[in-house]
């Protein structure tokens, strides 16, 4: 008999497999960088303010080509009262509260020999319109040389009372040759006459003439002709 077969050896159990090494895990994602924030726009530049209008200058009013005052025309009643008549129609212009030519002349101390001065016609007219707000003033030119500042201040008095709407009083000397239309060429004419209105464009005066010498009561005449009639004496403004 065969000894019997020694049993085989128990195989080795298999060896375990060796664990798996742990996958690395994943590296944690870096965070993004943050984004730049973006800058903040610069503020838009203010839109220029609009220019302010300068303002229109006045407009200019034209002054009055040619301009006279309404005046209640009287012819005087003596050969010696033209200074109160020329005053009662330059009142005329600014009141209807009117004095006859009588009244003025005993209140300006007219006499037969007439009117002596302007400033006793300035005087009655300040007496009649007191508390009004007008006032007349006396320009005495005393016979002094005629000069162009003279006659300017003339113009320039005429034109500011015309436009005011006050008539003037002219004391006059009118002697042959240098007269105003109407009168007697072979005399010298002492006399007072009322200035009512003016013309710009020809320099002119407009009178009023209480004499009324052939029938004429008012005329024009150039500035320089009223000034060297008025030369000697003076007027009321």
């Amino acid at each position: 008999m065969q000894a019997p077969a020694a049993p085989p050896a128990p195989a080795a159990p298999p060896a375990p497999p060796a664990p798996a090494a742990p996958a690395d895990a994943p590296a944690p994602a870096a965070p993004p960088a943050p984004a730049d924030a973006p800058a903040p726009a610069a503020p838009a530049a203010p839109a220029d303010a609009p220019a302010a209008e300068a303002p229109s200058a006045p407009a200019v009013v034209p002054q009055a080509v040619s301009k006279s005052v309404p005046v209640d025309y009287q012819a005087q009643q003596t050969s010696y009262w033209c200074g109160p008549t020329a005053t009662r129609i330059a009142l005329s212009s600014k009141t209807d509260k009117l004095p006859d030519q009588g009244s003025l002349a005993t209140e300006l101390g007219t006499t037969e020999n007439g009117t002596d001065h302007i400033g006793q016609v300035v005087d009655g007219l300040n007496r009649e319109l007191a508390g009004t707000g007008i006032h007349y003033v006396t320009r005495d030119w005393g016979d002094r040389p005629l000069t162009p500042e003279m006659t300017q201040q003339l113009w320039s008095d005429t034109v500011r009372d015309i436009d005011a709407g006050k008539a003037m009083v002219a004391n006059i000397v009118a002697k042959s040759g240098n007269q105003p239309p109407g009168y007697p060429s072979s005399e010298t004419i002492y006399h007072y006459v009322a200035i009512i209105g003016y013309n710009a464009a020809d320099k002119t005066v407009h009178i009023s003439d209480p004499a009324r010498f052939s029938g004429i009561e008012d005329y024009w005449l150039s500035l320089d002709q009223i000034a060297s009639l008025i030369q000697s004496k003076g007027y009321a403004a």
